[in-house]
């Protein structure tokens, strides 16, 4: 009898799981950016360093499988900020985003923090779907980065 499979939510580990982080980069969140290509050039350069400013996540369907999905963020005191999150394609819609959603902000719950804040960019309507499911809410509009900041208190 097949069963629902659970997810394994874990902390990253660079080594192992940045490969796979990296591909998610940049196969579900760079094609969305209405960056130019030097400003995202930039940022990928950053991103070892992104990574260890915050807190990062892991979704693996087994615990010796490659990452599906991954969530960073960083605390500021009562405020989560969720820098990134990307689920692969066929991972998509079997609860892994929002087991990383789950997770991340119990941990912010844990340390105090009362808000949690993300930005969408404007064309993700799948990713705009996910976070108002979750209780964000679109608080203001950036025109000049093309994206939606969204909010959720608890």
């Amino acid at each position: 009898m097949e069963g629902r499979r659970s997810e394994i939510i874990r902390y990253r580990h660079p080594g192992l799981d940045d490969p796979a982080i990296v591909q998610l980069i940049e196969t579900q969140l760079v094609p969305l950016t209405h960056l130019k290509p030097k400003e995202v050039e930039v940022i990928r350069k950053d991103m070892p360093a992104r990574l260890r400013r915050g807190v990062t996540f892991v979704a693996c369907r087994d615990s010796g499988e490659a990452p599906v999905g991954f969530i960073h963020f960083m605390l500021h005191g009562e405020l989560m900020y969720i820098d990134m999150l990307a689920v692969a394609p066929a991972a998509q819609r079997r609860r892994f985003g929002a087991a990383l959603m789950e997770q991340a902000e119990g941990f912010a719950r844990s340390r105090g923090c009362r808000l949690a804040k993300v930005m969408v960019d404007a064309g993700n309507r799948k990713g705009l779907r996910f976070y108002h499911k979750l209780g964000y809410q679109i608080i203001r509009t950036h025109s000049t980065s093309h994206c939606y900041e969204l909010e959720k208190t608890w």
